[in-house]
Parts: C-alpha cells; structure tokens; sequence
C-alpha cells in the first residue's frame, strides 16, 4: 500500500531549477503514459495565450481539475507540446515511498521540477518558494486546486483556498517590486490559466471491464451473471465493497441507498476521532481528513509519544484515509443508467484500487487538455465571503472541461497539492 503517512520530522524538499532532466525525460513520456496508464493519445488545445503571457514574463498559475494520479505526467506533454517548462507543487509523502521505485520517483519528481508541501501545517518555505516563481516569472506554475485526485472525470471536486491566496500574495509583491524599479504600467502581473483534463475512453467499455468485474466478483463470492447489464454488475461491487467497509469500521452491514449509507459511514468512522481530538466535524469530508491528520501527525512524529498511543494514531489515520475513499467512490446520482461509459470504468477502478491498492488498465485512453483563457490576478482580496477568484477558476475548469456550472461554488480551505491517493 502507497504510504500515506510520513513519521518524520518535515523538511522541505525544492525543484530542480535546470531543464536538463525535462528535456531528456520528454520523448519518453507517451510511452510511460501508454504502459503505466494505458493513455494512449493527448490532445492540447488553447495552449496559444499561455505561451504569449510567458512570452511577456508574466507570473502564470496553472489551475487543472484533478481527476487521476496520471494528471502530472499527462500535463507534461503539454509542457512538450507547448515548449514550456513548468514547476509544480506535490504533496510530502510523494517523496518518501518505501523502496527503490519510492526514490527513484522522488528524484524524478524533483528533477522535473517538483517541490515539496506540507499540507498538516503552515508550510512556509513551500509558499514561499510558490510565490518566488510567480514573482519571478520564471516558469508557469501548476497547482492542482482540489488537493486530492476527485477520481470523477466530469465533477471536479472542492477548490482549497490556498490557490488563491498564492495567487494575490504573489500579484501585490510583483506589484510593489514593478512600482520600485519604476515599471508599474508595463509589468504583466500575475495570471491564472484553468485547464481541463478530460479523460476519454477509446475501446469497447463493456469488454474491457468484464474481466476485472469477473475477478471481483469472484473475489466477493458472487457467481459472475453475463446477462446481467454491466453497469448493475458493478454497482452490486459498490455495494459488496460497501458493507464490507461498514462491517470493518461500523460493526455491521447496513441496508438502503449507498450514498446515504456511504454519508453514515463517513460519520462513523470520523466522528469518535473528531470528538477525542477536539475537532470541528463541519465541512467537507476532505477538509475534515485533512484536520485529523493536521491534529495527529504532530503528536505521532514526537518521540515522546508512548508506542500503543502511536498505533492508535496510524489506526485513525488510515480509517480518516478510508473515509476520504467511501467519499468518492459514492458520489450521489453518479452511476445512473444515462451515464457515459467513463463513469462506469472510474468507478470499477475505485473498486479495484481500494481493494488492491491498483487497479488494472481497462484499455485505452484519450485525454484533452484545455487551456483556459487567462484569469488576471489582484493583489488586494474584497472583504468578506469566498475569494471570487476562486470563483472564477471553478468557472473556467467547468467551461474548459464543457461542463455547466454548479448553482454555488464549492470551496474548502486549504494549500493545494499535486497529488493524494
């Protein structure tokens, strides 16, 4: 299993600053996205505004929905395609993997222009280090503003506030530099691209999941029903997958409608941690992760810790992870029988990777990277509310992605990362 939790002190980890690794790395990248993902085609488009506003040395965000761990690796052949190197930020623990591949990735990681973000604390050094490539102008910046993989090719999820604060702190510094050195009207100032990755799948989407459906099924005991329609086989497997979870962490299988057992769950499994630790259990399932693990790292880290109180601590780590898991795997009117093919195959994969910590590659992939027009950014935040600029980066993610617009903005305070399984 992907180690989710770090039990050492943080120390922040910074990018590589040279483009040699990227540029020997590149003719490389369709043939790892082909055998590690099974993407075999990545179309860039709108790419055109993006490269003018480096071109002017602009401060440029890039803000992509999140949807696969892939993302990273697939954003950059845009880099290829588009000649523009960037840096990114990614989660700690992405670092320190157990083994061999766990070191090698973390080099590549960095090398490719990765830097570190401890999202527990107030990580300074990596907002710092976010802000300076803003200021700088030096390359484009990628923050993945929902913070986790959502795992849904067409409903992003939540937006971190910290996009926006990176953004405006970043803006009001070029601005006061621009204005010392006598340059405030020509500077380009600080903006954000909204980039859409949209997962298509190429073959036969019946076919490719039979052989995992057979294979899970036979795993829960269930005789495999050709006849049966495949997107009933696999939300049976959401069902098995979720009394399983209920009998592990909730003493017993429940019946009735998944998403609203999948919501019990959840509060079952947070709720006892939340009241030991003094937490709030407002808010998003995610933020609500994020604040345990914020509340017990600290204490799990320290050597004077007694033993059993540190096991207890993993215990409650690993179910808060959980939770996050229940979450996206019953998302409510996902699965419905008008759905396209996608959402049938995200959720077979869920299915699989909660169970075997991977899942099998279904077939192949096509994936569309929309860059969004340009979003200028201001230093100064109105008072009160949501940050709008936040707003207005849902916004484009939903346009590039040709989605609608939810009625309310769905925002969740925080730092973004690259990347959490």
């Amino acid at each position: 299993m992907q180690k989710l939790i770090v039990e050492e002190p943080y120390e922040f980890i910074p990018p590589y600053r040279g483009t040699m690794w990227v540029k020997f790395f590149d003719p490389f990248l369709p043939t790892f996205l082909r055998r590690s993902y099974g993407i075999a085609d990545v179309q860039v488009t709108g790419g055109e505004a993006l490269q003018e506003n480096v071109k002017r040395g602009a401060g440029v965000l890039l803000t992509p929905n999140h949807v696969r761990l892939s993302d990273p690796m697939t954003l950059g052949v845009m880099q290829t395609h588009l000649g523009l190197p960037t840096f990114s930020m990614a989660s700690w623990h992405l670092f320190r993997q157990d083994g061999f591949g766990g070191r090698v990735n973390a080099w590549m990681m960095r090398n490719l222009g990765a830097f570190s973000v401890f999202r527990e604390g107030n990580d300074r050094a990596a907002l710092s280090c976010a802000m300076d490539i803003l200021v700088s102008g030096e390359r484009p910046l990628v923050l993945f503003p929902e913070g986790v993989v959502s795992q849904t090719n067409d409903r992003p999820g939540p937006l971190l506030e910290g996009t926006a604060v990176i953004a405006r702190s970043a803006a009001k510094r070029r601005a006061k530099q621009a204005e010392k050195e006598g340059r405030a009207d020509t500077d380009a100032g600080v903006v954000i691209h909204p980039i859409g990755l949209r997962y298509e799948f190429l073959d036969d989407p019946e076919a490719a999941a039979e052989p995992v459906v057979r294979r899970l099924e036979e795993r829960f005991g269930k005789w495999p029903d050709p006849r049966m329609p495949m997107i009933d086989r696999v939300r049976a497997l959401g069902e098995a997958l979720l009394a399983l979870r209920e009998v592990q962490f909730a003493g017993g299988a429940s019946s009735g409608d998944q998403t609203e057992r999948a919501a019990a769950l959840i509060e079952a499994i947070l709720n006892p941690i939340e009241r030991r630790e003094g937490l709030s259990s407002d808010g998003s399932t995610i933020t609500r992760v994020k604040a345990l693990r914020a509340a017990l790292l600290p204490s799990l880290v320290s050597t004077e810790t007694p033993a059993e109180e540190k096991e207890r601590m993993r215990r409650e780590l690993y179910a808060a992870f959980f939770a996050q898991q229940v979450h996206f795997l019953y998302p409510a009117g996902y699965l419905t029988e008008d759905a396209p093919p996608e959402r049938m195959l995200e959720t077979l994969e869920r299915i699989d990777e909660d169970l075997n910590d991977s899942a099998q590659i279904l077939g192949r992939w096509r994936v569309r990277v929309n860059v969004g027009p340009a979003i200028p950014v201001e230093g100064a935040r109105p008072r009160g509310g949501t940050d709008p600029l936040l707003g207005e980066v849902e916004a484009g993610i939903y346009r590039e992605l040709g989605l609608p617009l939810p009625q309310t903005a769905d925002v969740a305070p925080g730092v973004p990362a690259i990347a959490e399984n």
